[in-house]
């Protein structure tokens, strides 16, 4: 089974997402995502500043075998993007959920990440993949 830490959120693209003492939120793809798309050979994180809606498609992971887009779980400002990835797509392999991150959001909605998937939905989730 995949690594599912209890302390995130997640939605049901695979993306989960960290709440940050500063108010924003970090946002990433799971270790289940990753695993399906096999090594990652490019990422593209979308830039500071730019404005997302909620299921919005905002950052694409490529790997040797398909292409896919990374979706916004919340709408808000993005205000960090991991730029490490450009130069280093393998970070979401092998630490999806540390040095793999990819973008963090100013949320519009402080409330937002109440409904989400908690670690024992996500993984009830997958499970019926």
């Amino acid at each position: 089974m995949s690594n599912i830490p209890a302390d995130l959120k997640y939605v049901k693209t695979h993306e989960w997402l960290r709440a940050e003492a500063d108010g924003s939120i970090t946002i990433g793809i799971t270790d289940y995502a990753q695993n399906s798309l096999g090594d990652l050979v490019f990422v593209e994180v979308p830039k500071v500043g730019r404005n997302v809606a909620a299921d919005e498609a905002c950052s694409v992971v490529e790997s040797v075998k398909a292409a896919s887009d990374v979706y916004a779980p919340i709408a808000g400002e993005v205000v960090a993007a991991n730029d490490k990835l450009g130069n280093a797509p393998e970070l979401l392999n092998s630490d999806p959920y540390g040095e793999g991150w990819l973008f963090r959001i100013q949320p519009a909605d402080a409330g937002a990440l109440a409904g989400l998937l908690d670690a024992a939905g996500y993984e009830s989730f997958i499970k019926t993949l």
